[in-house]
């Protein structure tokens, strides 16, 4: 497998001077495509940095990242905004879903965004939902829907235009543990497509559904490991 990230000694300083705070602290790292990789930490551990990093929210005050092939990390806004669009599907925790508007309408609105034709946004839409099992829901809106129902409609808008990467932030933690197997189910299903799967967790449980674990402590990665009993 080809490299698809590419991390080198980067690090976020907050503060920079005497109060400084450095969240993350000379990190290095490279995730191939196509893994399925979780990162592990507890609050204040790095993670969530890491994770905006990755996901071309935010660039680092030292160190370089490469995404498949191209440093990213002295991008300007417009340009980082136009990755995040291409290249990665972003699922939260809080579902972020728009409450007046339909599961589909939901879906497709990113697509609009992208300037995607009608037509095909609504294809793309209705392909997306009936992956995730919603095909018959697709008119209901989030308040009409249970949270594991809402987070599997955000896993269909960020799957829609078939993006390499989906970054997972926290995804089941405001589920119950049948909506929780449900939605780990649907992201190593996506793995088994092809896509490469970043999933960011405090949850020991939940990153042992990851082929790799990478572990954050006070800005640093501590262990990289594989699971061994991924199969």
């Amino acid at each position: 497998m080809s490299k698809l990230i590419e991390i080198r000694d980067m690090s976020k300083v907050y503060n920079p001077g005497e109060n400084e705070v450095r969240a993350l602290d000379n990190v290095s790292l490279d995730i191939d495509r196509r893994e399925f990789v979780a990162i592990i930490g507890q609050s204040g551990s790095g993670k969530s940095t890491l994770m905006n990093m990755l996901g071309c929210l935010d660039v680092p005050t030292e160190g370089s990242y490469s995404l498949d092939g191209r440093d990213v990390s002295g991008l300007s806004d417009d340009e980082l905004s136009d990755i995040r669009n291409q290249e990665i599907g972003f699922i939260f925790q809080g579902f972020n879903l728009i409450p007046s508007l339909t599961a589909k309408q939901n879906v497709e609105l990113p697509l609009m965004y992208r300037n995607v034709p009608k037509k095909e946004r609504e294809e793309l839409s209705d392909i997306a939902l009936e992956k995730v099992g919603l095909g018959k829901r697709k008119d209901h809106k989030p308040a009409e829907m249970s949270g594991g129902q809402q987070q599997r409609v955000a896993i269909a808008r960020a799957i829609a235009q078939a993006p390499p990467i989906i970054l997972a932030d926290e995804p089941t933690g405001n589920l119950d543990s049948g909506s929780t197997r449900e939605i780990m189910k649907i992201l190593r299903d996506l793995y088994d497509e092809g896509r490469t799967i970043i999933l960011i967790t405090h949850d020991n449980e939940i990153a042992a559904n990851a082929k790799r674990t990478i572990r954050i402590m006070d800005g640093k990665i501590v262990e990289d490991k594989i699971n061994e009993a991924f199969k």
